[in-house]
């Protein structure tokens, strides 16, 4: 008897205690076993017995020898080992079923293994994964010969021929699969699908006694071996992810815990694989894996140390000594990626611990210097030097099987350091392991795999992995034969091993850990059992196999045993693991063990401007230098906004930006980065951020520069050309025409321009992505560029249930045969045309993104087999291979990615393998072109209000206001409808788009305010015109007669000399002219009023408003106090606003003041204005395009404001003011005078000349009534003459100024007598004549002759006949008032402090003479309010009243004035411009503009015509909603013919006819007259119509319903208040915080509710037994398979996935003094209370999803507890209460400012709790500059943690501080709010962005 001892007894006992005390703590073992256990085996005559220990167990020999396990055992067995064997022994000759349960790796396999080599069992091996179903278990069916028949599978096979079935990964396995084995492993019994039954051997037996063989098999029984055992191999899960073990189940095993190997068992291990390598290093290695894999270290979160690696990192060291621990370490544990900051300090103490923190010790490799073939071994091998240091290393590595490359250089692979040495680095893990590159999108990681396997000669095997992906689709795939038999086909994976490609694992990151793990043997030990039954076998088990068993290869493979290639590799790619995230953290302990891990870092800008000017040599030098500055900018920063940008921005995206410049290096690099950005639909904080790095970077914004010079883009097609814009490109020639779309596409600008951009990137060869918000035209542009170009296109369109099956082949079964159709994407690349993929956004990213290989690497595997490769030549000879098409292209459409699509985000993921354009709605020029094309017939009026108003709700889509972005879409069904039925109104139409919104308040009131703000008169009623109430005028009188003294007596013809000089001009002095937005509302919007428009102009509350005046269609408008002029386009969008504080300070300690006049001048001096003060006659030009400031000195001496004001005040008093007169100021001059002096001075601005003359009266003022002729009025006796002037002064004929005399003389009334004359001055003197028809139609006379309009206190207006031309006396026709306007000065003079005020300086009266009227604003107190109001009605509160007089119809109106806003706190200033609140100035023909005191614009239309005009237009835009009822009429032809037209009989009753041709006055007959037959003479309506209430009134609810309802509301509101014991008073003051935010409140609840709604979307859920046939599993079902569906449900979340945290939030307000002090100036604490109430609001009912707290902070403390997160305010009181503390803490709190430390302390506490996402926001009105706090300071504590969100929001401070402030902070991290009220709308900005990007 001979025995052979495997393993001795050879370690002493001082070992063993080593052990026990090292692995003693770490393991938790109570004590170790000292007993030594060796491993015998005995042959003796009765069989061979093998003994461990005392326990033996004798060998049967196997009949399937193939199956046994062969040469795992090593020579020397660790004694650990020997005692699990011992264990396993014990239980198999018990014939229980074991679990060895322990840390992932290969050793738990291995001891299995082992176990079955020793007592040489067959093995029936299988990997669970997550996609095993019970058919993988038992039986499977397949069919032959058209006959489906059962299978046996692993667990019947193992079960029934007495083998030893290993099921490795119960954790992985879904719930329900595995208890399919319960039975079998309790009593070893099983129900088979054939109907069989398996039955364990003692009962079989017993039966066996009783009946024959023939009998049990007749009743379909089978005997389960008794040597039958099941060896299962797991992880324990709670502490890895898994499903855990199901109790029934759990029960049937015994337990053994495997852990790692003892440490001396490790050490002599890894001594035995590095004989070479210092032992001192070994031991140091291995201590740090122990330390990592310590219950403590895992209490840390740190995944585990892969011990199992580390004789592949010895191997490494043993070539090269050289080399550093840490950098070695880093391949097995690549803690850098892995953790979170704690986690990394944690690894590095204790690698410093070990002294393994060497890395500055040691050299790393420079790179490859030659890689040769090795001769004479039967692997392909190859001898590569490396060069670490300034030594050279060679050592060998496997080579692939095609021959090596001669050069070291690939073609298109540009050499950097970091790349080399990150090559060599492969070369060495190459040798030992298979290796996982890491790195972010699009930095190289493809490209290097290739070149790495180009150096060695590898053919690439590229498999895209994908998330759906199950493990058949990773080993095998079902497939029929042509006669109909099912059959296997070996997945792309299998035969690359068997034929020893190297495998490129694209995507390990997205792919499910449990779908993986069936690669871990293959990985491990290069096995694999396939589904079929193959088995796959490492070369030297093979080799040994053959022969031992003397077999030869053909005999092998017919027992499907097959080698893996010695060659045989894999290179797994994927991004960096998100640290702590639940969903991105996929490089877990399991998948440690299995690669060496290797970095891929993105590239230095040194190397990455080599690779780009390499790659793309004509590149501008400067583009790239600022584009990489850019870049490495984004990437460097640690703020979450700036990297995503950044990843945008990777390697591959800035070669595609520089090929497309060194093509067209006229385009701007920010377009460029904008569009790789995507910058149009980033959000707010991201974009701003992209901006703020784009300016630091130098690189200018184009979009500014661009709007100035919009490109001519136009498209033609000449000589087979088609160019767009500057593009050409020859027209395409299809085989199939019919694929070419053919659509109607209206051409306009914008969307020409991205086409030409789409060109340019298409001739470059790109694979464009379109993406926008829906109905921007994006089909029209894709199908119009393929029109064109004359391409065909192939259609996809995707949806949620799009599988990648679906995107390349679509299976069917024909004849029992599968058929595979080819899907459009195979099609277009077979053909060469363009494959258009709609709504790429709703299909699962985890699907499209295999369209990555296609676009990359050209190539793709599709399910039948066949593969798509770029390269002819590799087609040749491969039947199954589709070559790519040259001019196959693809063009992606996708909507913007966030909310509220909620698509997947296809650009995150595959944004940067194409070239991406955002498509936005035409721009509104763009838009109204198309839409003027669209409907032709629709008034132009009409569609601009369109235009304007759906632009507004865009940008407040953008803003986030409102949810849904409107169109274009949209825009063109309304006109394409008004287009066909012109009769509907515009406010009907639209609401074909707005009556989605009707029921959601909120909403419904933003869409009618801007609809309303643009005149889109929604929700009113054609009867609602409240037009003003007219009174009559009095009788038209002869009142008088002007006589101009001509001739007669010479004293009273007076000469009056001139004198001309040029005029001295000082400046031009530049100032800034600053453009506000101006908010113009439509005011006809409910009803229609005379009011058109108006607007507020953007003033101070001090400011006082001083003149208006108009120019064509400009309005200026004049303020003192500080002087400034602001000037707007009637229907433009923006005011001009000039400070002229710099002109006219406002220093003289507030007595001055300043009163300024405006005059527009004309051609060519449009634009330009001429500005007159009043007190100190200072005349400036002004140009208000430029900003220009010129200053006119009229008179030599300079009448130039004193030097000391308060003299100069104090003369004051009997002077009178400077005048400007400004009647011909359009013709650019304009007249001078001071009040009781005596001269004039006349400026011609455009000559530059200034004339005085002196005049022998005393002026009191003056009236230009003509050029040559002016009226002046005498001071004190109000005497009128007239001056004549030469036309043109200064011509050489210096002409004589003439005055003359007007005498007034009554009307006689006979007898002689005449009644006194009280001379009153006009207050308004028309400058030219009524028209000789308004003039006939005023005096109810025909009379042509010139006149004059005039207008003073006493009368409405007066005509004077013949003045001021005719010298004959002159009638004065007037219409008298009852009693003089009380306003006017003459009535009542006003003393103030012994001084008299004087007049106003404003009369407010203008005359229309167009229209034939004359306006004037007038106070309340002129206005009889009796007659315009009913009784009981209060006067609405007025700024004043527009009386207007109409000459024509007789009438008077008085037009009320909505009262102002605000008005200046300076009453008395206020009091001496004008006696109403309003300004007033004419505005064309047919209307007046009017200001008011808080600078409210207002637009009137006054005059008849054009009123009723506007009418008509607008009552065509509501619609005729005539109240008739709508009548169904069917037309018929009733076949009898018509007889000739008659009048028929009359019917005295009356009675209703209908049909028939008898009576008159029928409805619906013939020949007769009635109304809807045919054939009568004329309509004849008998009456026969009942009357008709309107519809309006039809439809109202009745009033007590109304009141019923109310009450209702009012009840339940007063009941929830006694229940929350919240009083009515609170209950408003509560209404009043949460009114304001109502809107914000509401759109971030939709988003929220959205959100959740998206995360709790159903998934596909496989193998079920009813649902929708599942195309994967169709070969199933051919065979009988019943679990072939799948069906939508929610998706239980994987097993040992951390738990769904919520994002916390802290919220810190100010409450510091200063907010309570500066409430009152802008409300800045009332706003922050808004922001506390809106945060608490939204936030209701989603605690589970967001955790928030608020505190305070202020001089008392930082840290004041608000709102505690665990104590949240529940209902209105207890919010309320929240508010009040604020209130209450700022009034009464100390000063002092804690911002910063506010913001520090809750950076530092925030980030203590666990939670998905941390955010701070920061509320303060911090003067930091104040307190000494510099903004870095500040900017450090916002950014100190990285993994803390903080953002800042200033409220309005002093000067630009907080915008300077804002510039020094990181970008998106700090917002001003100059407006307090833009404070909640920020927050909300900060929530949609940031937080909810990803909730």
């Amino acid at each position: 008897m001979q025995s052979r001892v495997l393993c001795g007894g050879t370690a002493a006992a001082v070992a063993a205690r080593r052990i026990r005390n090292i692995l003693g703590p770490v393991l938790g073992r109570g004590g170790w076993s000292r007993k030594q256990h060796e491993v015998k085996l005995i042959n003796t005559t009765a069989g061979d017995t093998v003994k461990i220990g005392d326990i033996s167990f004798k060998l049967k020999s196997p009949t399937n020898p193939e199956l046994v396990p062969f040469n795992y055992l090593s020579e020397a067995l660790p004694q650990t080992v020997a005692q699990h064997l011992r264990w396993i022994m014990q239980k198999d000759l018990l014939g229980q079923d074991v679990f060895l349960i322990g840390p992932p790796g290969p050793l738990r396999r291995s001891i299995a293994m082992q176990y079955l080599e020793l007592t040489k069992r067959e093995v029936e091996y299988v990997a669970l994964s997550r996609d095993t179903t019970e058919t993988d278990l038992k039986q499977r069916r397949e069919i032959r010969a058209g006959t489906a028949f059962y299978i046996d599978q692993c667990a019947v096979r193992a079960a029934t021929h007495g083998r030893i079935l290993v099921l490795e990964g119960l954790e992985k396995a879904e719930r329900n699969v595995l208890p399919v084995l319960n039975n079998l492993l309790e009593n070893r019994e099983m129900q088979l699908e054939d109907g069989r039954f398996l039955m364990s051997a003692q009962r079989y037996d017993k039966l066996l006694q009783d009946h024959t063989k023939e009998e049990m098999d007749v009743w379909k029984i089978v005997r389960v071996s008794e040597d039958f055992r099941v060896i299962a191999l797991g992880l324990p899960v709670p502490r890895y992810t898994g499903n855990p073990l199901d109790p029934p189940l759990r029960s049937r095993f015994q337990a053994r815990d495997i852990y790692y190997l003892p440490f001396k068992d490790q050490l002599t291990l890894l001594y035995a694989a590095g004989p070479n390598v210092p032992a001192e290093r070994v031991s140091q290695l291995l201590s740090f894996g122990t330390t990592l894999c310590s219950q403590e270290s895992s209490n840390l979160g740190l995944p585990d140390f892969p011990v199992d690696s580390l004789p592949a990192a010895v191997h490494i060291l043993e070539a090269f000594p050289m080399l550093s621990s840490q950098q070695l370490l880093q391949r097995l544990y690549p803690y850098d990626m892995l953790l979170a900051k704690e986690g990394r300090t944690a690894v590095e103490d204790a690698l410093s611990r070990f002294e393994l923190l060497d890395s500055g010790k040691h050299h790393f490799p420079r790179g490859i210097i030659k890689v040769e073939e090795k001769d004479g071994s039967q692997t392909p091998q190859a001898a590569v030097t490396v060069q670490i240091a300034s030594k050279e290393v060679t050592f060998q590595v496997p080579a692939g099987t095609r021959p090596l490359r001669s050069h070291l250089g690939g073609l298109n692979f540009i050499r950097t350091p970091s790349h080399d040495r990150l090559l060599a680095e492969m070369m060495q893990s190459h040798m030992v392991k298979d290796m996982c590159l890491i790195g972010g999108k699009g930095c190289g990681k493809s490209v290097i795999a290739k070149e790495f396997s180009e150096m060695l000669g590898y053919n690439v095997e590229p498999i895209m992995l994908y998330q759906d992906m199950t493990a058949r689709d990773v080993l095998q795939q079902r497939y029929t034969l042509p006669n109909g038999d099912t059959a296997w086909r070996p997945s792309p994976l299998v035969t690359a091993a068997q034929e020893g490609k190297l495998v490129l694992l694209d995507g390990i990151h997205r792919v499910n850990l449990g779908t993986l793990s069936v690669l871990s043997r293959l990985i491990h030990d290069r096995e694999l059992t396939l589904y079929d039954g193959t088995r796959l076998l490492r070369v030297d088990r093979y080799e040994s196999l053959k022969e031992e068993l003397q077999l030869s290869d053909e005999e092998l493979q017919k027992r499907s045993i097959f080698p893996v290639h010695p060659s045989f590799r894999i290179i797994a790619l994927a991004e960096p693991p998100v640290a702590g995230s639940s969903t991105q953290q996929w490089l877990g302990p399991e998948l440690l063990t299995m690669f060496l891990f290797h970095s891929v870092k993105p590239l230095t800008v040194t190397e990455e401007t080599q690779v780009i000017r390499a790659m793309t040599p004509n590149v501008p030098k400067d583009a790239v230098e600022q584009l990489l500055h850019l870049t490495h900018k984004l990437r460097k920063t640690n703020d979450p906004t700036a990297q995503s940008l950044a990843s945008s921005l990777s390697t591959r995206q800035l070669l595609r930006i520089c090929r497309r410049l060194s093509q067209y290096p006229e385009e701007s690099i920010s377009h460029a980065v904008n569009k790789a950005c995507l910058s149009r639909f980033l959000p707010n904080l991201a974009r701003s951020a992209l901006q703020k790095n784009l300016l630091d970077s130098g690189i200018e914004d184009s979009s500014v520069v661009s709007n100035q010079e919009e490109k001519d883009t136009s498209c033609e097609i000449k000589d087979g050309t088609l160019k767009i814009g500057k593009v050409s490109v020859p027209v395409y020639n299809p085989d199939e025409k019919m694929k070419v779309p053919d659509i109607l596409f209206y051409e306009n600008a914008q969307h020409m321009m991205v086409m030409e951009d789409m060109l340019k990137d298409f001739l470059l060869g790109e694979h464009l992505l379109l993406v926008g918000n829906q109905g921007v035209g994006k089909n029209k542009i894709v199908d119009r560029f393929l029109q064109l170009m004359n391409r065909p296109r192939e259609y996809l369109q995707l949806h949620r249930d799009t599988t990648v099956q679906t995107l390349t082949l679509q299976p069917s079964v024909r004849d029992g045969i599968i058929i595979y159709e080819d899907s459009p994407l195979v099609k277009a690349v077979k053909m060469g045309h363009i494959l258009v993929i709609d709504e790429a956004d709703k299909a699962p990213t985890n699907v499209t993104c295999i369209l990555k290989t296609l676009v990359e690497s050209g190539e793709m595997i599709l399910a039948d087999g066949r593969r798509i490769v770029a390269d002819p030549a590799f087609a040749r000879g491969r039947p199954n291979a589709i070559v790519i098409h040259p001019d196959f292209r693809m063009l992606v459409l996708a909507n913007r990615p966030g909310f509220p699509f909620l698509g997947n985000d296809f650009f995150g993921a595959l944004g940067d393998i194409f070239s991406c354009h955002a498509v936005d709605n035409p721009k509104p020029q763009s838009e109204l072109a198309m839409l003027k094309q669209y409907g032709p017939d629709v008034p132009e009026p009409v569609l601009q209000k369109l235009v304007a108003a759906f632009g507004e709700l865009r940008a407040m889509a953008d803003q986030g206001t409102i949810t849904y972005p409107y169109s274009t879409r949209e825009v063109v069904n309304i006109v394409r409808h008004l287009q066909t039925f012109p009769d509907e109104g515009l406010a009907n139409v639209v609401r074909n788009v707005f009556d989605f919104d009707s029921y959601n308040k909120e909403m419904r009131e933003i869409l009618t305010g801007a609809l309303h703000k643009h005149g889109i008169p929604i929700g009113a009623k054609p009867t609602s015109v409240h037009l003003a109430k007219e009174l009559p005028l009095p009788e038209c009188r002869l009142t008088g007669y002007w006589t101009t003294n001509q001739s007669g007596n010479p004293h009273r013809k007076l000469l009056c000399p001139t004198e001309t000089r040029q005029t001295d001009v000082k400046g031009p002095v530049f100032l800034r002219v600053q453009g506000y937005p101006l908010e113009r509302h439509e005011a006809r919007a409910l009803s229609f009023t005379e009011e058109q428009a108006h607007w507020q102009i953007p003033m101070n509350e001090v400011n006082i408003v001083c003149d208006v005046t108009t120019a064509t269609d400009t309005i200026y408008v004049a303020t003192c106090n500080p002087v400034s002029l602001y000037a707007m386009h009637v229907s433009g969008d923006t005011v001009q606003c000039m400070d002229l504080y710099d002109v006219f300070p406002r220093t003289i300690s507030g007595v001055w003041q300043p009163f300024v006049t405006v005059a527009a001048l004309g051609s060519p001096l449009q634009g330009q204005v001429v500005l007159h003060e009043e007190q100190s006659n200072a005349v400036l030009h002004l140009d208000v395009m430029s900003g220009a400031v010129r200053r006119i000195i009229l008179s030599p001496e300079g009448q130039e404001t004193p030097k000391n004001p308060s003299s100069w005040w104090s003369n004051k008093q009997d002077q009178g003011a400077f005048k400007m007169c400004r009647e011909f100021s359009q013709k650019n001059w304009l007249v001078f005078y001071k009040e009781n002096q005596n001269h004039l001075d006349v400026l011609d601005v455009l000559e530059g000349r200034a004339h005085t003359i002196s005049l022998p009266i005393n002026l009191k003022s003056v009236f230009l009534v003509a050029e040559d002729r002016w009226l002046l009025v005498e001071s004190k006796t109000n005497q009128k003459f007239l001056l004549t002037k030469p036309m043109h002064m200064g011509a050489e004929d210096t002409g004589i100024c003439q005055l003359h005399t007007i005498t007034e003389d009554p009307v006689s009334t006979g007898f002689g007598t005449t009644s006194g004359v009280e001379l009153t001055v006009p207050c308004e003197v028309s400058r030219d004549q009524l028209p000789a028809e308004n003039l006939g139609a005023a005096l109810g006379q025909k009379i042509v002759s010139p006149n004059r309009v005039l207008a003073d206190e006493n009368n409405y207006a007066a005509i004077v006949i013949g003045f001021p031309d005719l010298m004959s006396p002159n009638e004065v026709y007037s219409w008298k008032r009852t009693s003089p306007l009380a306003g006017s000065s003459s009535a009542k003079t006003i003393f103030t402090e012994g001084r008299q005020s004087g007049a106003v300086k404003q009369t407010n009266c203008v005359s229309l003479l167009g229209a034939n009227q004359l306006i004037r604003a007038v106070p309340a107190g002129d206005v009889p309010l009796k007659e315009l109001y009913p009784k009981e009605t209060k006067p609405i509160q007025t700024a004043g009243y527009l009386e207007v007089t109409d000459l024509n119809s007789k009438k008077i109106k008085y037009i009320p004035i909505p009262r102002s806003r605000t008005l200046s706190p300076y009453s008395s200033w206020l009091s001496k411009i004008s006696h109403t609140d309003v300004l007033l100035a004419s505005m064309g023909g047919g209307g007046v503009v009017t200001v008011d005191m808080g600078g409210y614009v207002r637009l009137w239309e006054t005059g008849l015509d054009t009123l009723q005009r506007s009418l008509l237009e607008w009552q065509s835009m509501i619609g005729q909603e005539d109240g008739r009822p709508v009548q169904i009429t069917v037309e018929r032809d009733s076949g009898l013919d018509v007889s000739s037209p008659k009048h028929g009989k009359v019917d005295h009753d009356n009675t209703p006819h209908v049909g028939g041709n008898m009576w008159a006055g029928g409805t619906g007959g013939r020949d007769t007259a009635g109304l809807g037959g045919k054939g009568g003479p004329y309509r004849l309506d008998a009456g026969h119509k009942v009357h008709q209430v309107s519809q309006a009134e039809k439809d109202a609810v009745p009033e007590e319903v109304k009141r019923a309802a109310r009450e209702m509301a009012e009840k339940a509101f007063k009941d929830r208040l006694k229940e929350i014991h919240m009083s009515e008073y609170d209950a408003s003051m509560y209404e009043k915080f949460s009114g304001a935010v109502k809107r914000q409140v509401q759109s971030l609840r939709v988003i929220l509710d959205s959100l959740q709604a998206k995360g709790k979307e159903r998934q596909w859920l496989k193998n079920q037994a009813l649902g929708e046939l599942d195309d994967a599993k169709i070969i199933d079902g051919l065979t009988g398979e019943k679990a072939i569906y799948k069906r939508r449900g929610e998706l239980e979340p994987e097993l040992g996935t951390p738990q769904q945290k919520p994002k916390r939030l802290r919220l810190l307000a100010d409450v510091s003094g200063s907010m309570y002090r500066f409430n009152g100036l802008d409300s800045r604490l009332e706003r922050s209370m808004e922001a506390v109430c809106m945060v608490m609001e939204a936030l209701e009912s989603y605690e589970h999803k967001f955790k928030y707290d608020i505190v305070g902070h202020s001089g008392d403390g930082f840290d004041i507890e608000l709102v505690r997160c665990d104590k949240i305010p529940k209902n209105n009181k207890e919010r309320l209460k929240v508010l009040k503390t604020m209130h209450a803490h700022s009034q009464f709190c100390m000063s002092g400012d804690y911002t910063l430390e506010s913001t520090e302390h809750a950076v530092k506490e925030i980030a203590r709790e666990e939670a998905d996402e941390y955010f701070v926001i920061v509320l303060s009105d911090a003067n930091l500059e104040r307190y000494g706090i510099s903004p870095d300071r500040f900017a450090q504590a916002l950014t100190c943690n990285p993994q803390v969100n903080a953002f800042a929001v200033f409220i309005g401070s002093l000067g630009d501080q907080a915008v300077r402030l804002q510039r020094t902070l990181p970008a998106g991290r700090s917002f001003v709010a100059m407006d307090t009220k833009q404070i909640p709308q920020i927050l909300q900005q900060i929530f949609t962005s940031t937080m909810l990007s990803s909730a």
